[in-house]
């Protein structure tokens, strides 16, 4: 690949952004930004021009100690626990209100980092403040006096939900903003004081986030960040002063911070990687499925965790659906992710560049055939240096390639063939995974008998979205736990039962 052009329109336009945060010193501890202990640097890449832009401390074990204490010190002696649930309510809505004033440079800043198209990051000042509103709602739920009588009469518990204490919440690159959202706005409704450490790619859109909360009035080391490797995560999640772990990633690493935790008896919840399937009924319609296609399949350029990125057709209209699917992939615009126009941005990192052509690669030696993409994306105007894979649909794909089984995280849809919808849902549900998935089908009873049988911890209907309000986790290994709704609440709460006379 080469190197970007500094006079192309795509470098250009870049360097007339009016971003808050680029090359920074600080990390996030006791309620100011504070010089991190060591020399490191973490670089901050543009995926769609290869052009380092950024660079953030890498930060060593001393500053997660600084950040850790602070967290402690905020929960055992801070007002911040001993708040009422309604006043840490009060604290969430002035933060969303915060986060969406700062809805440009979030946007602009997380599309720098990871490449996510204007079009997906637009939106991610909203979706966080509305994760903000929703938990605020459930103040009145800790507030609820829960006293339950004993089975034989002779007594009755009152049952009291506390905060668990210092939470480790460990971000993802594909959602940087998002998914540390789901953990923080419960965290901190619960009365949880935290440490976050986002993914080495994604570390600046976060600050965003962090300027929000202090803007709010939060108090001094109820959140903290600091930044680094994923070494630095290891040295978090296993650190003494560490109450609870919630951790968003793949599977690998997540097995790692499980056995960590299990080891020191430490709560952890993990919201991991998928492999979901789309079953396309008999009875489907096509054309409303072409229009929720992308953003079910391959929503943020095919790196999103729960989206189906294996369509199961049946036989009697496998030629159908694959028309269908091709025609709506390749119409898709990819190009500049700041352009409002384009549908498929570039993969978040070289590494993971390299490691969408290594399945292409493999889908094509194993037969599976390529109806759009199937290589390497050429980009001029500034792009030549991006991570870009043309987004690509494979056809004639059977369940034992590597393609059908391995999650690719990238531009990658596999159709496979069907007889029957048992053999569909055997086919859905042959897998390491659970996820996600979806059912598309006109006959509402069938389609959801269809999803009552999917082994995975969500399914949509016609179109998939998340819930604020329900729960959303993973099966086998996809993770363990659950985030959203009051489940989500419940990941950070410790219960105290008191036994008395009624």
């Amino acid at each position: 690949m080469t190197a970007a052009t500094h006079d192309a329109p795509a470098v250009a336009a870049r360097a007339g952004l009016k971003l808050p945060y680029t090359h920074v010193e600080d990390i996030f501890v006791h309620g100011a930004w504070t010089p991190a202990r060591g020399t490191g640097r973490n670089p901050v890449t543009d995926p769609a021009t290869g052009e380092v832009w950024g660079s953030v401390p890498d930060g060593t074990p001393e500053d997660v100690d600084a950040a850790v204490g602070s967290a402690r010190r905020a929960f055992d002696d801070g007002k911040w626990p001993r708040l009422t649930p309604s006043e840490r309510a009060a604290y969430l809505l002035r933060i969303a209100e915060e986060v969406e004033k700062r809805a440009e440079e979030l946007s602009l800043t997380n599309t720098r980092e990871n490449g996510s198209p204007v079009s997906e990051s637009a939106g991610a000042a909203a979706n966080a403040a509305g994760i903000f509103r929703y938990f605020a709602t459930l103040a009145g739920y800790l507030e609820r006096e829960d006293v339950r009588a004993f089975p034989n009469g002779g007594g009755e518990s009152v049952v009291r939900r506390e905060p668990i204490g210092v939470c480790a919440l460990i971000a993802p690159w594909n959602f940087p903003i998002n998914l540390v959202v789901i953990k923080l706005a419960p965290a901190l409704l619960a009365g949880c004081t935290v440490v976050i450490k986002p993914a080495s790619p994604t570390p600046l859109s976060l600050r965003v986030i962090i300027d929000a909360v202090a803007a709010a009035g939060v108090p001094a080391g109820v959140v903290n960040l600091v930044t680094g490797s994923g070494r630095l995560g290891d040295v978090l999640v296993k650190h003494p002063g560490v109450d609870k772990v919630a951790f968003t990633g793949s599977t690998p690493v997540g097995r790692k911070i499980a056995a960590a935790c299990g080891e020191l008896l430490r709560p952890v919840t993990l919201e991991l990687g998928g492999k979901s399937s789309a079953v396309v009924l008999p009875d489907a319609d096509l054309d409303a499925m072409s229009k929720v296609l992308i953003r079910s399949s391959m929503r943020n350029t095919g790196q999103t965790c729960y989206i189906s990125t294996r369509i199961l057709a049946p036989a009697s209209r496998y030629d159908e659906v694959v028309d269908m699917v091709t025609a709506t992939i390749a119409a898709g615009k990819q190009g500049d992710p700041l352009d409002p126009d384009t549908v498929f941005g570039p993969c978040a990192t070289e590494s993971q560049y390299r490691t969408v052509l290594e399945y292409v690669d493999s889908g094509l030696a194993e037969g599976a055939r390529a109806t759009t993409g199937g290589r390497a994306a050429s980009l001029g105007g500034g792009l030549e240096g991006g991570y870009f894979v043309e987004p690509t649909v494979f056809a004639d794909v059977t369940p034992e390639m590597r393609i059908s089984r391995e999650e690719i995280f990238g531009p990658v849809l596999c159709i496979l063939k069907y007889d029957d919808v048992d053999e569909a849902v055997a086919l859905a549900n042959n897998t390491e995974f659970g996820l996600g998935g979806l059912v598309f089908g006109q006959d509402a009873d069938a389609a959801l008998k269809v999803a009552d049988r999917m082994d995975t911890g969500s399914v949509g209907i016609n179109f998939f979205a998340s819930n604020h309000a329900a729960p959303f986790g993973g099966r086998h290994d996809s993770g363990l736990g659950t985030e959203y709704g009051i489940e989500g609440l419940n990941a950070y709460l410790s219960y105290k039962s008191i036994h008395r006379r009624a």
